[in-house]
């Protein structure tokens, strides 16, 4: 069978998944429409009409693939072909042990590729409500920002009820308007990035008193109104509004973000107190985003209580914070192991709508769901990747690992891993090997999935 007589697959969602998702079925010869509703239909996070966009940071998270369980999943990506994670070490830049990009240029980069892609077919247009009976496979990546159309359909039709969170975006200061007197380059601990480079962010210090200032007036700014409907909605865990965490305690923020572990103030020679970092945003150095500073502050709060932060007085703000509403399905409930909606098994799901968080766990499961789909076509059995592979994990959590009446966003973590074999007359893997010995398991069964050939389904 030609390539003109396979029938094409649809994806819905020109997001990192549906992105990823289009890719993996080229790869194995099959035809694909992605559709992708921007710029005919806008939506309240994104800038461009771009595929791949990322809209809440620009970082990938920890590119260790021997002690962190998304550096794994990066290098297990890699190994798969993925789309995104080559478009990612292409445009990468400099944060730490972090693998961070350039946005525009990695969505450029994506956009370019599917559009050159001869299997590719990009369908510019929101799709409404179920797709067309006639479209017999069909992978719904439509991210946190699901049309509501869809969504209701959906939700119809699995007869569960779509869960939802908030998911803020930080602040984007410019570079040149960062007063070098006070803040200096350093990445904890020194520790080298990707890019080889040990002072990868820009720090501010805060004193004791600076920081109770701060913290108190974080709780006491202007906040963003909510509509009736949202006022019910939780956020996640993982990406908490700045002055949420403020409001848990006094304390939160040196323990979390603000954290001043592992930096020296080389302009007053001590440990700070608190600290606030900036991690690169583009390419050229200009622009430098607030790490872990997502909010729901006013605009006008936002300039003013940033600029408390000593280095940050006469910040001069490229883009300021905001919040959406992300919204996710029950998959332990209403997936099967290959994705697939039980209700509708034409219909699979990709992507953050499946209740993975992350850029990279939700191009993973695109990539996931794009090899289910086009071996379907094909008419081949396509075995999962095994459980102690970060791939296998994550599928295995969000396909019913999970307890159904508690499911929330999960991040990759080796939580979600079977448990190591202690190796023989040992009675445990000791806890600091626990992490590199599961990494090498999960490389070591992944590779072997690889070589194992695909089988025609019965």
């Amino acid at each position: 069978m030609t390539d003109s007589q396979i029938k094409p697959i649809h994806v819905i969602g020109g997001g990192l998944a549906g992105s990823e998702a289009a890719w993996q079925i080229t790869r194995a010869g099959v035809p694909v429409v992605l559709h992708e509703m921007r710029p005919v239909r806008e939506t309240d996070a994104h800038l461009t009409d771009g595929l791949a966009e990322l809209v809440c940071s620009n970082s990938f998270r920890s590119d260790d693939a021997e002690n962190n369980a998304v550096g794994l999943l990066h290098e297990e990506m890699r190994r798969l072909g993925s789309l995104i994670m080559a478009a990612g070490d292409a445009t990468k830049l400099p944060a730490g042990g972090a693998l961070a990009v350039d946005r525009v240029a990695f969505s450029d980069r994506v956009t370019a590729q599917l559009e050159t892609e001869p299997l590719v077919t990009i369908a510019r247009g929101e799709v409404e409500g179920l797709p067309p009976e006639d479209w017999d496979s069909v992978i719904v990546a439509t991210g946190p920002l699901t049309s509501p159309s869809l969504a209701e359909a959906v939700g119809k039709l699995s007869g569960e009820d779509y869960l939802a969170f908030f998911d803020a975006i930080a602040p984007i200061v410019h570079k040149d308007s960062i007063d070098f007197s006070k803040a200096w380059f350093q990445s904890r601990y020194d520790k080298p990035g990707p890019g080889g480079g040990t002072a990868d962010y820009i720090n501010c210090p805060l004193d004791e008193e600076q920081y109770k200032a701060f913290i108190t007036a974080l709780i006491e700014g202007g906040k963003t109104d909510f509509k009736d409907w949202e006022k019910s909605t939780p956020y996640f865990e993982g990406c908490l509004p700045i002055e949420v965490m403020a409001e848990r305690g006094p304390e939160t923020l040196r323990f979390g973000p603000m954290k001043p572990v592992g930096l020296h103030d080389p302009h007053q020679d001590k440990r700070p107190y608190a600290v606030v970092q900036l991690r690169q945003d583009n390419a050229l150095g200009t622009l430098y985003n607030i790490v872990g500073f997502q909010t729901k502050l006013k605009y006008g709060e936002q300039t003013r209580i940033f600029r408390m932060i000593p280095g940050l007085e006469s910040a001069e703000f490229a883009r300021l914070g905001g919040l959406h509403r992300n919204t996710f399905i029950n998959s332990p409930q209403v997936l099967d192991g290959a994705l697939r909606l039980k209700a509708l098994p034409r219909l699979r799901f990709a992507g953050q709508i499946t209740g993975v968080e992350g850029y990279v766990e939700s191009a993973a499961i695109g990539l996931m769901a794009g090899r289910f789909a086009a071996a379907e076509r094909l008419g081949q059995d396509f075995v999962p990747p095994p459980a102690t592979t970060a791939h296998g994990a994550l599928l295995a959590h969000i396909t019913g690992g999970a307890d159904a009446s508690t499911f929330q966003p999960m991040n990759v973590n080796f939580g979600l891993f079977p448990p190591l074999t202690p190796p023989e007359g040992k009675r445990k893997v000791k806890k600091k090997e626990r992490k590199p010995a599961m990494s090498a398991r999960a490389l070591t069964d992944l590779a072997a999935w690889l070589e194992t050939p695909a089988e025609a389904a019965e």
